[in-house]
């Protein structure tokens, strides 16, 4: 894992590594947002459940290769592989932060 990463970022990889939805959902503020694959999830209900379901659906698993800031956001490529055409693909994920929290998550 780059050492780059915040805290929350940091977090957020590791919930996805232990396939921990609720874990994971933690990492977000409130009103965290995730946008994916077309779809907006919104807060820890949300959030949680989008992530059990792309586990289910993809049975994927998700290693950060690199991160960097760009436009005020942390963006670490990753390596994303699992049941979907072309696996696997190095995909975006384009955090914002707000305080020890994400407060959005886009990947593309």
């Amino acid at each position: 894992m780059p050492s780059a990463m915040p805290t929350p970022i940091a977090s957020y990889f590791a919930a996805e590594r232990a396939q921990d939805p609720e874990a994971l959902a933690r990492c977000f503020t409130e009103k965290g947002v995730v946008r994916d694959e077309g779809g907006r999830f919104e807060g820890a209900a949300a959030i949680r459940q989008w992530n059990a379901e792309a586990r289910e659906r993809y049975h994927h698993t998700v290693e950060p290769i690199s991160a960097g800031e760009r436009d005020g956001r942390i963006v670490v490529i990753a390596t994303v592989s699992g049941n979907f055409p072309n696996s696997p693909l190095n995909l975006e994920h384009i955090f914002l932060l707000e305080g020890d929290k994400i407060a959005s998550l886009e990947i593309r």
